[in-house]
């Protein structure tokens, strides 16, 4: 890893976590098995192994997720905290989706980490059989925090930084040593 590529780390993981923090939801890009899409949103809390989500069957990305657990997530900056409605900043990330079964420790991780963001509102949510837990495992992801800075983030927990200098669809740009 370069200098350049470590400064980064540094200075914007810190402020990626940090924005992670300050958001209470996440948007859901879902698709059907017949790829119909859908655009939704959910409560979420982080944990050390993901992102949690608790949703119901009578949502459609509830059975989305079911079907397909591929998903586009993305966590954003409210429109009356950015500077330009033009350039908010975003975190988003291509995730799998993975359905945690109701009597596994996973179960109660993800529960107890919702219910001490959200309170009992998700202990009573829990116990509804409609109502499913995801962890959504990020696999590779770009932040965005105004025009021209743009950051790719991949490898383990989306730790590796690189700042993507062509704009957002292109390759990272190798940083000069």
């Amino acid at each position: 890893m370069t200098s350049e590529n470590q400064r980064l780390q540094e200075k914007l993981l810190p402020e990626i976590e940090d924005f992670k923090q300050g958001r209470t939801t996440l948007q859901l890009a879902t698709q059907d098995a017949n790829g119909i899409p859908n655009a939704s949103y959910a409560p979420f809390a982080l944990a050390d192994d993901g992102f949690y989500i608790l949703v119901s069957d009578l949502a459609r990305h509830g059975i989305n997720l079911k079907q397909s657990p591929r998903v586009s997530v993305m966590l954003v900056e409210d429109e009356a905290e950015a500077r330009s409605v033009f350039a908010r900043r975003r975190l988003t990330f291509d995730a799998a989706a993975e359905l945690i079964a109701r009597d596994s420790q996973g179960f109660a991780k993800g529960v107890q980490v919702l219910s001490g963001r959200f309170g009992e509102m998700i202990d009573n949510l829990a116990t509804l059989t409609d109502f499913n837990l995801f962890k959504l495992v990020p696999e590779r992801g770009l932040y965005v925090k105004g025009f021209g800075q743009a950051f790719s983030l991949s490898g383990a927990e989306l730790l590796d930084v690189n700042w993507m200098r062509d704009g957002h669809h292109g390759t990272p740009k190798a940083v000069p040593a």
